[in-house]
């Protein structure tokens, strides 16, 4: 298998909130959007991200659609050219309705300054500067 991912999904409790929050607060354009059952993003060449009702997740996993299921032990991140950028960021996803979970300040590792913001549905993103990484034009990514 060829390391990479084409497709990050995740099940979702609420649909709409998803809407609500990228496409209306965040102004993030759909790639696809089938209305009661999933919308995909696209976030960087090659890469989408999908929210995907969670119950049709369920029994696209092959359960009875019943299960709860939702993200756990997840962040997703979005790093930024400087601290502002961060503070800015964050206001922006309160303002669509996340809800902040950790402000803005300097991190405890690596020289990061960062925040974390839960999408309505519990979806949990970093928005982080590192003076230290890198993303160039190609996506290739450069820590360190």
């Amino acid at each position: 298998m060829e390391q990479r991912a084409h497709f990050i999904t995740l099940a979702t409790p609420d649909l709409e909130a998803v809407r609500r929050f990228y496409v209306e607060g965040l102004g993030w354009e759909p790639r696809l959007d089938v209305a009661g059952e999933i919308v995909f993003f696209q976030v960087a060449p090659g890469l989408l991200l999908g929210f995907f009702d969670a119950v049709k997740f369920d029994r696209d996993l092959g359960g009875a659609g019943d299960a709860p299921v939702a993200p756990s032990g997840l962040t997703l991140a979005h790093n930024v050219g400087g601290p502002q950028e961060v503070r800015d960021l964050v206001a922006a996803m309160a303002t669509a309705g996340g809800t902040v979970l950790k402000p803005p300040q300097e991190g405890a590792f690596g020289g990061v300054f960062h925040a974390h913001v839960a999408d309505p549905n519990g979806v949990v993103w970093e928005i982080a500067h590192n003076p230290h990484w890198r993303v160039d034009e190609d996506g290739t990514v450069r820590l360190g």
